[in-house]
């Protein structure tokens, strides 16, 4: 059975049988993947934020990579963790469930500067780990508002879209093209990429018997880079997706709608992490050389003023930061961890996982100096067990 089958199977529609189906595929196997337990993996998306994976896929994709420990990490939704857990049972895979939201620095003092956000200066990704399974609905229930809130925003980004490109042919209905490519009804989130997903789909139609690299750069006017280039050529089941980061990193700039409502303030996110017995971390970007997932122009981020950030985190009551070893020079992370021991704070680790080109694997974890993450992630699954 190739992937694209099996993905068919553990994405049906219906919890109760992607899970039958993962157990009907665990049984059949002939053997169990080998075991990597040198790598960990605590930042997958699924399709209840943008993935070509649900909670149940991307339990058995990622212990077919060798994982033996991994985690969720959805955008603006907990609502696939009980899922997950589940089928980390069936896997015997050891599991780890957070969150991944935007939130406001505003009166922190950095509320001027690019945070680890691309798109809004003030306004920062934090990852939310380790939320214990009985407090799942309380986090889904606090972020309801946001969610909502969100999604008007999305509309008004469709808006844009129509406006800025529909004398190309592109039309974006949010209801007819975008909903649907989502989990929104069952609590998951929209996202900037479900609108780029829309849109790459139309550009699909588009050019059809065009070059699409050239399409992008006369039409679009983005500026490609020969590995860009290289991944359109392909013409293979990654298209869609290499697509999408490609307009992810230039069209969301033009179309974006500042995110106001939808962003709940840091110290509105410190006491429900603590109320709610979760870990609250600052996810670290950098500075950008060449994106390594493909969706991020080469930009300055937090490295400037690192110190900074530090002092205002410490003072907030985040412990922890963490960070994707993949994408940061040795001299990024040897300068990070030596804050976070300066600053008391844990780390924690992950490499972004939302593409099928993506690897759940981060070699990088595999060198001398890393294996305090892997400890780390399965400090984390000790942390939330149940029986």
């Amino acid at each position: 059975m190739d992937k694209q089958q099996t993905l068919a199977l553990l994405n049906d529609p219906d919890v109760e049988t992607r899970l039958a189906n993962l157990a009907r595929l665990l049984e059949e196997e002939a053997a169990p993947p080998t075991p990597r337990p040198q790598f960990a993996n605590n930042h997958i998306h699924t399709f209840y934020s943008f993935s070509p994976y649900s909670p149940t896929a991307a339990v058995w994709f990622a212990r077919e990579a060798g994982l033996q420990t991994a985690g969720i990490m959805d955008h603006d939704s907990i609502a696939g963790g009980m899922e997950f857990r589940r089928a980390g049972k069936l896997a015997g895979l050891g599991v780890t469930c957070g969150m991944e939201l935007r939130v406001s620095f505003q009166g922190t003092g950095l509320e001027e500067r690019k945070l680890n956000n691309p798109d809004q200066a003030g306004i920062a990704y934090m990852a939310i780990h380790s939320i214990p399974p009985e407090h799942h609905g309380d986090f889904q229930q606090a972020i309801e508002p946001y969610r909502q809130a969100r999604n008007r925003r999305n509309r008004q980004m469709v808006d844009n879209i129509n406006r800025l490109y529909g004398h190309l042919g592109i039309q974006v209905d949010f209801d007819r093209d975008v909903l649907p490519a989502s989990h929104w009804a069952e609590g998951g989130s929209v996202t900037e990429r479900h609108l780029m997903w829309a849109v790459a789909q139309q550009l699909l139609a588009l050019s059809q018997g065009q070059d699409l690299a050239a399409f992008l750069e006369e039409r679009l006017n983005i500026p490609l880079s020969p590995k860009q280039r290289a991944q359109l050529a392909e013409n293979g089941p990654y298209l869609p997706y290499d697509l999408l980061g490609i307009l992810k990193s230039y069209m969301i700039a033009p179309i974006y709608v500042p995110a106001t409502d939808e962003c709940m303030s840091l110290s509105h996110l410190v006491a429900l992490c603590k109320k709610n017995d979760a870990l609250l971390c600052y996810p670290y970007l950098g500075d950008v050389g060449e994106s390594v997932t493909g969706d991020k122009k080469a930009e300055q981020f937090e490295d400037c003023y690192l110190d900074n950030l530090f002092q205002v985190l410490e003072q907030a009551g985040v412990g922890y930061i963490t960070y994707m070893p993949s994408r940061n020079t040795d001299q990024q992370i040897q300068r990070l961890r030596a804050l976070c021991l300066r600053h008391g704070m844990g780390e924690i680790s992950g490499e972004d996982v939302n593409s099928p080109r993506q690897s759940f694997i981060c070699q990088k974890l595999a060198q001398p100096g890393f294996s305090h993450l892997v400890d780390a992630a399965w400090a984390l699954v000790r942390r939330e067990a149940r029986d």
